[in-house]
This record gives C-alpha cells, structure tokens and sequence, in this order.
C-alpha cells in the first residue's frame, strides 16, 4: 500500500523490573513482581489480588489454538519486542505494520485492583517505563499513560504529567474512586484531555464485573465487551458529550460489528424513555448522533465491522493488530485486512487502516513513512 498501517491497539509485556524500578519507594515492597510458578509458569503478583497473571495469553500472538495456554509460560519464551523496544521494530516489519498506539497488559489488570492508592503508584510506575520504552522509536511506538482517577483533579494533574512524558493518550480506569463518569464533577477532566490533546481510552477488561461468568470459561470472551458499551452509554445519556462537543473517547478492543444496533437501542430507548435520563440532563441531539461523533472504536479480526463501516462514522473505526496478546492478528494481520476489507472504498480502507487514527492522535504520516 501507498500509506502506512497503523494499529490503534497494541499491547508492551511488562518486564519483570517495569514497575519496582520506577516505583515510589514508600511503594517498593509491594510493587508487582514477577515470581516463579513452577508449573504455572512465571507468574506477575499483585499485591491485594488474589489471582497472579499467568503470562501464556499475554504474548501468544501467531501460536495455533492447540498451543495457547494460559499457564505455563516462562518470560524468556515471549516476544521480545513486548519489552524491548530495538525487537518491536521487526515485529511490526514482519506484520507490516509501521506504528503503533500501546498499552499496556499487567495494567488492564490493576485497573480492577480496589486500592486506589495502590493504583496511583502502579500507575504513575508505569508511564515512567512505558515513556522510556517509547523514546526509542518515537515515531513508531506511540504509548499510553494510565491514571488511576482518584479524585478529578488529580486526574487533571495526571493527563498533564502523561502529556509531559510525550505519551499520546491516556488509558482511563473503568471504575473512578469517586462518582461515575455521567457526573458534572468530572468536567474538569474533560476539559483537560481536550485543551491537551489527549484522547480518553476505556480498554476491555478494566471495568470490575461482580457477576460470575454464566457456563463454560469461553462463554466469558464474548462478555467483555458489556463493560465497555455501558461505559459508552453512560457518557452518552450522562450529558457528558452534549457539555463537550470537542471531547473524543476511544472504546478499546471491544470490536465494533455492534455498533449499528447499539445506536439504533439507544436511540430507541431515548425515544420511548427519555424520562429515564438523570435530572437536569438534556440531549440536543440523538444519543446514536453522540456515538458518532465523539467515539472511536477499534477491533482487530471483526470482518462485521468492516461489512457495516456504512452503517456507522467509518471516520471513527481504527484498525488495530492487539500485538503481541492471544487475539492478535500478528503476523498475518495483511492476509486478514486484504480479506476483510475488499468491498470498501480506497477512501474507506486508507481512512480505517491509517488516517483515522492518525488524526486522532496528531500523527505525521509523513514523518512515519520515512521512519519505516
């Protein structure tokens, strides 16, 4: 192609050092740490969580299905690039991909921690390391920061130091400390995000879920998309995108074959209920008019999003490859973008593969193409 690719969702594998050799020190004794599991594997242990995070899903990109486990795993087998920075460059040659937006992988995870404190330290951790990791190749390795939304002014304080780091966006925990999204006490937060230019991300698998998973464990991959869409429509019916008409969201890896009927719900259930919005809130326009607007969506293997790309803003769909996780269409992500995108438009494809995301988040195209 003419242009280069841009995945809009893409992971780092923490290295085992990411967070206790960036952490406050008042923190470093219960930093996350990397463990041997013996025949679980290496595992990241997290202070306050019960689980340890195995590391067979988090860099299974290009395995077949009979060899994706979750336990098991040693560091050493991973890819490499999801830690060292010179490696990523070959791996995104090998997919034919020429940038990146990151984030990060034991972070979703300590997005559900209830230690809020906790989180502030993991996090602030983080966007030292992950700013470190992406100075190398700037131009190709765009990250994320992360903040753990305490109160809305530290949030605030957060998106400005995320920003001083040079990081592109920031990674927004599903669940604040304080009230939910739809509250006015968080304007200052939009505000924020968009005087500095920073899109607001909601990843999969950051929202708590209290409820058990109904049948078989895979039951609980075609889940994970619900805390995402309620998140989605809460700003929606919370009035937060009619105060900021300027405010961009991303909703990610939540695929975006849905979204069609998830517009047409909600402008239904606004017809017919509207007098279920909180008080005081008021919509100048139809909650899919909202959606269409303000959030953006990536996916990776989601042949539907493609089919529908006319039945949604296709200005807003991002592309992505969720290198290096188990869902990752690395390496053979050209194969599944020249399948899935054969019907559209050069318009259509260059927009979802390339040019959305690069308007979104301020990229030179140009620069990005002499780099690669």
């Amino acid at each position: 192609m003419s242009y280069p690719i841009i995945s809009a969702d893409s992971h780092i594998t923490e290295h085992p050092d990411t967070y206790r050799a960036h952490i406050d020190k008042a923190w470093l004794d219960k930093a996350p740490r990397m463990v041997d599991g013996g025949k679980k594997g290496d595992l990241f242990v997290i202070d306050g969580m019960d689980t340890p995070i195995a590391m067979g899903l988090v860099a299974a990109a290009g395995k077949p299905p009979e060899e994706i486990t979750t336990d098991g795993v040693r560091f050493d087998e991973l890819h490499r690039g999801g830690w060292d920075p010179a490696y990523r460059l070959a791996d995104q040659d090998r997919d034919g991909v020429a940038a990146e937006i990151i984030y990060p992988t034991v972070g979703m995870l300590l997005c559900n921690h209830r230690d809020f404190d906790y989180k502030k330290a993991c996090f602030d951790a983080y966007n030292r390391w992950i700013a470190e990791y992406c100075a190398a190749h700037p131009a190709r390795l765009l990250g994320c920061g992360q903040t753990a939304m305490r109160t809305p002014a530290e949030g605030v304080e957060d998106l400005q130091a995320i920003k001083a780091l040079g990081l592109r966006g920031v990674m927004m925990p599903g669940n604040p400390a304080l009230e939910d999204y739809d509250s006015e006490i968080y304007n200052p937060v939009w505000e924020a995000s968009i005087e500095l230019g920073l899109p607001l991300s909601f990843h999969i698998l950051t929202t708590r879920n209290e409820a058990p998973v109904r049948g078989p464990r895979i039951n609980s991959f075609l889940s994970i998309i619900r805390g995402n869409q309620d998140i989605m429509g809460t700003l929606i019916f919370g009035g937060v995108f009619q105060r900021y008409p300027e405010l961009k969201v991303v909703c990610v890896e939540a695929d975006a074959g849905w979204v069609p009927h998830y517009m047409y719900r909600m402008d239904h259930a606004y017809q017919r209920h509207r007098n279920w919005l909180a008080p005081g809130v008021q919509l100048e326009k139809l909650p899919s008019e909202y959606f269409s607007e303000h959030i953006y969506t990536t996916f990776q293997d989601d042949w539907v999003a493609f089919k529908m790309a006319n039945e949604m803003n296709w200005r807003h769909l991002l592309w992505a490859s969720d290198f290096p996780h188990s869902d990752s269409t690395w390496p053979w992500s050209q194969d599944v973008i020249a399948r899935q995108t054969a019907h559209l438009t050069d318009e259509q494809r260059k927009a979802i593969l390339c040019d959305n995301v690069a308007a979104l988040y301020g990229i030179d195209v140009h620069s990005l193409q002499e780099a690669a």
